[in-house]
């Protein structure tokens, strides 16, 4: 994924793209759980203060493999949402709905609220999973500013998935 393809919202920079999970994991009580053992890169994007963006990209040795993948990274977005969260803060889950692109994609939400926290007591997360073939990716949002852009970032993913072959 290049910094053009990220919504226009944010004035973006970006790392190169790495071997591995990299270190930042979106869902704040850890995710993933059991990260797939395959040929995985990322790349992270941030803004100046108020955003972090992430694509992950898995492939994997069989499609059936990256059928379950894909069904797995959706279904523990779901349970982050409905983990148990520190005292004071409440998880919001939203289901932004599928995306018409190659085998499928779909963005979930989730907001946080802190109501120890004097400061930045909102958080906002949006999840991309989509797959094409044996390849899956991740397309991950986050940010403590304002309302996600949720249809921006369908367009986003609808990128990123193309761009997977």
């Amino acid at each position: 994924m290049y910094i053009s393809d990220l919504p226009k919202t944010e004035s973006w920079r970006a790392n190169p793209t790495t071997r591995g999970w990299g270190d930042d994991f979106d869902c704040p009580v850890g995710w993933p759980v059991e990260p797939a053992e395959v040929n995985v890169w990322h790349r992270d994007f941030t803004t100046a203060e108020t955003a972090f963006a992430q694509q992950k990209v898995a492939v994997f040795d069989t499609e059936a493999q990256a059928v379950a993948f894909a069904d797995r990274a959706r279904q523990d977005y779901i349970a982050c949402a409905h983990a148990p969260q520190r005292p004071g803060v409440t998880a919001t889950y939203f289901d932004h709905g599928v995306i018409n692109v190659e085998e499928g994609a779909t963005l979930q939400g989730l907001h946080t609220f802190n109501s120890n926290a004097t400061e930045r007591p909102d958080y906002n997360y949006l999840w991309g999973v989509g797959r094409d073939g044996d390849t899956v990716t991740l397309v991950l949002w986050q940010s403590y500013w304002g309302d996600p852009p949720v249809i921006p970032w369908k367009n986003t993913l609808n990128t990123a998935v193309k761009k997977l072959y």
